[in-house]
């Protein structure tokens, strides 16, 4: 059975009419005769809930009676309407349960279509025919989670069945939540609808179809001011739908469709301006069009354009909050991972992070890679437990923790047992599972502690895969648990691949059976381009994910891929230099011999001056031999290391002062330079253009 409302279907048979929905769509002058045959009027239910205090009155001939006036406390755009409160005495009348009786000759009009003009949609003349409807169109309406679905099926549930064309008018920009615009109430055109000229029919009955757009938007203006004290504004205060030839609208309707829009509206009761209101303020209109060949609009039909302004406008008010909770969900997540990572020399990185589900797009992944002192690298990989905004915001806690506990250069095993304090600080119930590596590109080595995560996988060039015996350690958060550190070989043009356990663990899955997978996956994919070339990382990254199959996607999935360059032994000269007064001098001689062995003369004159600069620094405080170390790679790095923590720090130098500039000279000179804190001392570095 499909949901798309029809304006001929059948009504049920045995229908109550003491239904209370049916109220809803009665005029006050319709009245239901109980089985004892007295006739009692029943009371009309307003389109917004309210209960008339008083005898129905029949609504005037433009269609705006009692039911359709604007409340009088109402007296801007964003209060809420005033409610009439029904009487202590009122009492709505309840007759006895009795069919509907049958109506042959309007059901054989309903079937046939005869007794219709040409090319005429069937009405909706009875309660049961306008209950049907609304309840199919609300229900399509509700299906839409975004602000566009809600409007499109806003727009399709009404054409064609309810009105020919229609036009949807939203704020610009929509408030949110409890936000009050600070400037004037803008209405931008959101989306028409109508039926297009060659899907008329000539047989009485419209087909059910998909309308297509329409050219209105060409016709009527696209943003509209709502000015304060005109006559949009009161008929948006109303709340309440309105004809098109009411007063009130013929005022209104200029002002919001534009001096051309105005000749699309037809005579008559063949157009509707409803308000839309969400729960605190009115955030747009919708007008219902027919055309002037079609059966106009009838009284009851402003009940039903009062509903679907309703349902639209609470759904359009929900899709607001949505969207502000996913932007702000999708900001968190994005600013706790990185948004670049670095390039650090000798290893190339790729990365990738998915969440559990496109709906929720935040979880307790993440994965970063830190430069360290000496061209090394950080590789960091982890998993809170659970994916919320909670598990996201301990994340970002232990991602900072582990950055500022890479920048003091500790071995990995006590980086682990450092986040593993800050894990219980936050909490008892914060668990997490890390993986940390260090990568020397010189020594060609990897040092890698783990708490209890999946073992990493390590790619070598010629194609074997292979799965890293790393210890397996406690999760962070458990206390007390002392964690080990291994050392492997990384051999150059090998990759090293960490990940999360949403990659290899599902619920068809077990963890290990993933892993075995993982590891025949990259084995056949570095098949493909041979054993003398590596796969490239970013292909390498989209194979892994392809792995996944459709019921799969059970967690957050963070991959961090590395490759490793490593530095020939050929590009580093290190030496150990006694902190004496002649030290300056043999760090330039030892240079001077390092550049013109690798034919980097030209750069002779600035690397003499800065090294001399910086070793002096080192010789004027330290109390063991300083190391200087010099790497060739796309640039020039020289290292200079002593045993005092003290950093130095960049001053402008009086002009008595004897000394103080050679700080001043590196930052001048060199492209970039820095300072390093280690647990026996400090780096300082520079780096220069290779020319």
């Amino acid at each position: 059975m499909t949901e798309q409302p029809t304006s001929f279907e059948r009504p049920q048979a045995g229908a109550s009419p003491v239904d209370p929905r049916g109220a809803l769509l009665r005029t006050p002058g319709q009245q239901r005769s109980t089985p004892g045959g007295s006739g009692l009027p029943e009371a009309q239910a307003r389109g917004t809930g309210e209960t008339p205090a008083g005898p129905p009155v029949p609504p005037g001939p433009d269609g705006t009676g009692p039911e359709h006036s604007q409340p009088a406390a109402a007296e801007q755009l964003d209060a809420p309407p005033a409610r009439v409160k029904p009487s202590v005495g009122d009492h709505r009348p309840r007759p006895a349960p009795e069919g509907i009786p049958a109506q042959p000759g309007l059901e054989q009009e309903r079937r046939s279509g005869q007794g219709l003009p040409p090319g005429r949609p069937t009405p909706m003349r009875r309660d049961g025919d306008r209950l049907r409807f609304v309840g199919a169109a609300t229900r399509r309406i509700a299906r839409g989670i975004d602000l566009d679905e809600i409007v499109m099926g806003l727009c399709r549930a009404t054409v064609p069945t309810f009105s020919d064309a229609i036009l949807v008018y939203l704020r610009d920009p929509l408030p949110v939540g409890d936000e009050r615009p600070a400037g004037p109430v803008v209405l931008r055109l959101r989306r028409t609808d109508r039926i297009p000229e060659e899907r008329d029919t000539d047989g009485g009955f419209l087909p059910v179809f998909q309308p297509e757009p329409s050219e209105l938007s060409a016709l009527t203006a696209e943003l509209c001011e709502v000015r304060p004290g005109g006559a949009l504004n009161e008929v948006l205060r109303g709340v309440r739908p309105v004809f098109a030839d009411a007063p009130a609208a013929r005022a209104a309707l200029p002002e919001l469709l534009g001096e051309e829009g105005e000749s699309i509206i037809p005579g008559g009761q063949r157009a509707i301006l409803a308000p839309l209101r969400g729960r605190r303020r009115v955030i747009g209109a919708a007008v219902f069009l027919r055309r002037p060949e079609r059966i106009a609009f009838e009284a009851d039909d402003l009940l039903v354009a009062a509903q679907l302004a309703t349902h639209s406008a609470l759904g359009i008010d929900k899709a607001v909050l949505y969207g502000r909770e996913a932007y702000i969900a999708d900001e968190l997540q994005r600013t706790m991972l990185p948004e670049t990572l670095p390039q650090p020399t000798g290893v190339r990185l790729a990365s990738r992070y998915l969440p559990a589900a496109e709906t929720a797009r935040v979880g307790g992944d993440w994965y970063d890679a830190i430069p360290l002192p000496g061209s090394r690298v950080a590789l960091v990989v982890g998993d809170v437990m659970g994916h919320s905004m909670t598990s996201a915001a301990i994340m970002g806690q232990l991602r900072t923790t582990a950055q500022t506990l890479a920048g003091l250069d500790l071995p990995p095993q006590e980086v682990l047992h450092h986040l593993d304090e800050q894990a219980q600080r936050l909490g008892t119930d914060r668990m997490a599972t890390c993986l940390y590596a260090v990568y020397d590109p010189v020594s060609h080595r990897i040092t890698i502690a783990n708490a209890g995560h999946p073992p990493p996988v390590l790619l070598h060039l010629g194609g074997r895969a292979e799965v890293l015996r790393v210890p397996a350690g406690a999760p962070i958060g458990v206390g007390g648990v002392d964690f080990e550190a291994v050392e492997l070989d990384a051999p150059a043009g090998a990759t090293l691949l960490l990940y999360t356990d949403g990659l290899v663990e599902s619920r068809l899955r077990d963890v290990w059976t993933g892993i075995e997978q993982l590891r025949e996956k990259l084995a056949a994919t570095a098949q493909l381009t041979g054993p003398d070339h590596p796969p490239p990382l970013e292909a390498l990254c989209d194979e892994v994910l392809d792995m996944l199959g459709p019921g799969d996607r059970d967690d957050d999935i963070a991959l961090l891929a590395a490759r490793f360059d490593g530095i020939a032994p050929s590009d580093v000269a290190y030496w150990f230099l006694e902190p004496e007064d002649a030290a300056p001098g043999r760090a330039r001689r030892l240079a001077r011999r390092a550049l013109a062995r690798w034919g980097m003369e030209e750069l002779t004159d600035s690397v003499e001056l800065l090294v001399s600069e910086v070793v002096t620094n080192a010789v004027r405080y330290a109390s063991r031999p300083i190391t200087l170390r010099l790497l060739r790679t796309d640039v020039l790095r020289c290292e200079v290391g002593d045993d005092v923590p003290q950093l130095p720090r960049l001053r402008q130098a009086r002009a008595t002062d004897e000394g103080g500039r050679g700080l001043y000279l590196v930052n001048r000179m060199a492209r970039r330079w820095g300072a390093t804190r280690l647990s026996t001392g400090k780096v300082v570095w520079f780096e220069l253009n290779r020319i």
